[in-house]
């Protein structure tokens, strides 16, 4: 773990610049999480490490943070994890260094999403500071550190230990970075599920100078792809953006000129609304693949593997959204845009538990080379974590 950078361990820049010198790109911990235990601990949390594995994929380590033991239950969840950092060389400063030039705090992680972690321990110690730890509640922070990888050994976990052990939460902000142009413009209160299709088509290998001895799959996986993207699988939702569909990779790892392949392996991605389940979506698409290739006659055949990530969510408007919302706006004097846009977040595994929603930092940057946040953000960010910490528990 890096050495603090000041002895206010709990300031937002201060910790923000020591967790991004963390290097936990997924699945390492890299004493993000000890950082934040040694942080939170002082402030009266009960820290708990709650790692986990499963066979055939990487160990994960996570941590739950909580103090109270009655009450109205408030909790931030986030994730410790960042993915790598791409081209080195690409980087004007480090992507670890943590540096603070032209009003950012530069690094990777600095706004997806150590910034937000660091904001709402901030707001906890200053709430706790005023408040005392008899406020009458409990506050939680939930951190993965499988967030950016498969998200198995993470969230999921978590919120199942909790549930067997009989403990409930009654709201959570996730604190992904959703603004989009400025500082709090946008929450996410809903997100489209997520699907991923690998294709394998067969059909026979053959010379190309003998077209009646063949059945080219390359031929049939491009009838399938143009079936599928042809025409759109929905034109949205009262809440949502249209269902998309990506293909992400074709492989024939053919280096011939004169064979025809008889295997053809194809990868897509859909991003849907809430119209559909990921089995009815799913159901859907198997039927436009099905007419596809029967329209081509012959014994081709398609096999399928299916990984979901997440279904669509969705949080009403209501009170939640509103306390945000109202934090915002007297922060910041911003209008916030409640919206489902985007990729998924742990947010979609939580829905199935409490009422949640996203709210953090200008998201431009994140996953991008030179990532970075403003200063006055990360600030801001923390002011408006205690403003909603101030009135949820309002006595």
């Amino acid at each position: 773990m890096p050495d603090s950078l000041s002895t206010n361990v709990t300031d937002v820049i201060d910790l923000t610049r020591t967790l991004v010198r963390c290097e936990s790109v997924t699945p390492r911990e890299a004493g993000a999480l000890q950082l934040l235990e040694q942080t939170l601990a002082p402030l009266g949390f009960a820290c708990e490490r709650m790692d986990f594995t499963e066979a055939g994929t990487d160990d994960v380590a996570n941590l739950y943070a909580r103090i109270g033991t009655g009450g109205k239950h408030f909790c931030f969840a986030g994730h410790s994890d960042v993915v790598p950092v791409g081209d080195l060389s690409s980087w004007t400063i480090g992507p670890f260094a943590a540096e603070l030039s032209g009003g950012y705090l530069f690094g990777r992680g600095a706004a997806d999403m150590k910034g937000a972690i660091a904001a709402f321990t901030d707001a906890a110690s200053r709430f706790l500071s005023r408040r005392g730890r008899d406020f009458g509640g409990s506050i939680s922070l939930l951190i993965t550190g499988d967030e950016e990888g498969p998200a198995v050994n993470g969230t999921v976990k978590m919120l199942q230990r909790l549930a067997a052990r009989g403990e409930t939460i009654d709201a959570c902000i996730v604190g992904e970075p959703t603004s989009s142009k400025r500082f709090g413009d946008m929450m996410k209160i809903g997100r489209r599920g997520s699907m991923t299709v690998d294709l394998v088509v067969r059909g026979v290998q053959g010379h190309v100078a003998y077209p009646e001895r063949l059945d080219n799959a390359v031929h049939r996986l491009s009838a399938i792809i143009e079936a599928l993207v042809r025409e759109p699988i929905d034109k949205g939702s009262t809440h949502f953006q249209p269902t998309s569909l990506q293909f992400t990779t074709v492989d024939v790892g053919n280096p011939a000129t004169n064979i025809a392949p008889g295997v053809a392996k194809a990868r897509f991605n859909t991003r849907f609304n809430d119209l559909w389940t990921s089995q009815t979506l799913l159901a859907h698409l198997k039927e436009r693949i099905e007419r596809a290739n029967e329209a081509l006659g012959g014994n081709g055949t398609v096999d399928y593997s299916v990984q979901v990530s997440g279904e669509s969510f969705y949080t009403p408007p209501g009170p939640l959204s509103d306390l945000v919302a109202g934090a915002v706006r007297d922060v910041a004097g911003v209008e916030t845009e409640l919206s489902t846009t985007g990729g998924t977040s742990d947010a979609r595994f939580i829905r199935s538990y409490c009422p949640v929603l996203e709210f953090g930092l200008v998201g431009e940057s994140m996953h991008k080379v030179d990532e970075k946040s403003a200063v006055a953000d990360l600030k801001m960010l923390a002011r408006v974590y205690e403003t909603v910490l101030d009135r949820y528990f309002a006595a």
